[in-house]
């Protein structure tokens, strides 16, 4: 898919301030964009992770979709990250205040991964290959 150039996900979140201070602990980096209705992170060259306040979209959305915070505290999305150090990351995101939801497991898909979720409920897997 040549015609598209990068990647950026958002999560829709009820507390812009709260979720990009856990998204900085969580990644160990500032972001690079942090005003006023959005938060960036760019994680690699062609990827971003965006950060918007669930009133913020619904501007945007109007009511042609339920309001997003009805979906709060509900996992929506998963963000599944490939780490050099999976045991780092662990530490690090509970060290963070991240929930804990699966410790690190060997999983059948060749993966060995780990599994929390940020203030909203979004999912976040820390992974490394088995066979690499």
């Amino acid at each position: 898919m040549k015609h598209i150039l990068s990647i950026e996900t958002i999560l829709y979140v009820e507390d812009q301030k709260t979720s990009t201070d856990f998204y900085r602990k969580i990644l160990r980096k500032d972001p690079d964009l942090n005003v006023p209705g959005m938060s960036e992170f760019k994680l690699s060259d062609n990827f971003k992770l965006g950060l918007m306040p669930n009133n913020g979209i619904a501007k945007i959305l109007k009511e042609k979709t339920p309001h997003p915070n009805k979906g709060n505290g509900i996992p929506r999305c998963e963000l599944y990250l490939y780490v050099e150090n999976l045991l780092f990351e662990f530490e690090n995101a509970v060290n963070s205040g991240a929930k804990l939801i699966s410790k690190i497991e060997d999983r059948n898909w060749g993966d060995k991964v780990c599994y929390f979720s940020d203030p909203d409920g979004h999912i976040i897997a820390f992974a490394e290959r088995l066979n690499e």
